[in-house]
C-alpha cells in the first residue's frame, strides 16, 4: 500500500465529544463542547482538556480551576454542536440548548442532567502549548445514571448511545463489540464474554 506523507496535523481520530460545564465566581454556568480531552493518569485519576485561550470558557476554567466533563449521547448531539458553535458571552447555553443544570457533588460547576455520565474535575496544572492551553485535572467525583448499571451493578457504557467526533463529523458508537481488553491472549473457549 502506498503512503502519502502529509505535514504534521491534528489527524488523530476519532476523539470523544464532551460538553464541559464551568461557572464564573458568581455561579453563572456555561457549556463548551470539546473534542480534545482524554484520560492521562490512573492514580490519582486525571484527565486533560485543551482549550483555545480566546474561548469564553477558557477564562472561567482558568480562574475557577474546576469543570465537569459531561459525556454526550446521540440524543444530545444537536445540543453539543450548538454549544460548540455559540459563545457563552452572548447566550445562556443551558436555556438555549434545552439542558438542565444540576449541582455537582464536589465542584461548583454544574452537571448536565441529561448526560449519562458527569466527571467532576479540579485543575492541577495549566500548560500553554501554542494555539491551546492544556488543563491537567484530577477527577474528584463521577456521577452515573442508574439505568446504565446491569443486574450485577456493572457499568454498561455500551448502552449509553455515546458518540465520537471523526474528522469534522459526529458518529454513533453503537455497533457490534469487536472484542474486550485482553481478548487476544485469552484461551479460545473463554472468548465469549457474558454481557447479560
Amino acid at each position: 500500500m502506498t503512503k502519502l506523507r502529509w505535514k504534521p496535523s491534528t489527524i488523530l481520530n476519532p476523539v470523544p465529544v464532551v460538553m464541559v460545564t464551568c461557572a464564573d465566581s458568581h455561579g453563572t454556568p456555561n457549556i463548551i463542547t470539546i473534542a480534545w480531552t482524554g484520560t492521562v493518569n490512573s492514580e490519582p485519576p486525571m484527565v486533560s482538556l485543551s482549550v483555545r485561550p480566546e474561548r469564553y470558557s477558557h477564562g472561567l476554567i482558568k480562574k475557577e480551576r474546576q469543570f465537569v466533563i459531561n459525556l454526550v449521547t446521540r440524543r444530545l448531539i444537536r445540543a453539543a454542536d450548538f454549544c460548540g458553535v455559540n459563545s457563552g458571552r452572548d447566550i445562556d447555553k443551558f436555556r438555549a440548548a434545552g439542558l438542565t443544570p444540576v449541582p455537582a457533588s464536589v465542584v461548583r460547576a454544574p452537571l448536565i442532567a441529561e448526560s449519562p455520565v458527569n466527571i467532576e474535575c479540579l485543575v492541577k496544572k495549566i500548560i500553554p502549548l501554542g494555539s491551546h492551553d492544556l488543563f491537567l485535572a484530577e477527577i474528584t467525583a463521577v456521577n452515573v445514571d442508574e439505568g446504565l448499571l446491569d443486574g450485577r451493578g456493572r457499568l454498561r457504557l455500551d448502552r449509553a448511545g455515546l458518540v465520537c467526533y471523526n474528522h469534522g463529523e459526529y458518529f454513533s458508537l453503537l455497533g457490534k463489540a469487536l472484542g474486550y481488553f485482553g481478548y487476544s491472549v485469552r484461551r479460545r473457549k473463554k472468548l465469549k464474554r457474558n454481557r447479560k
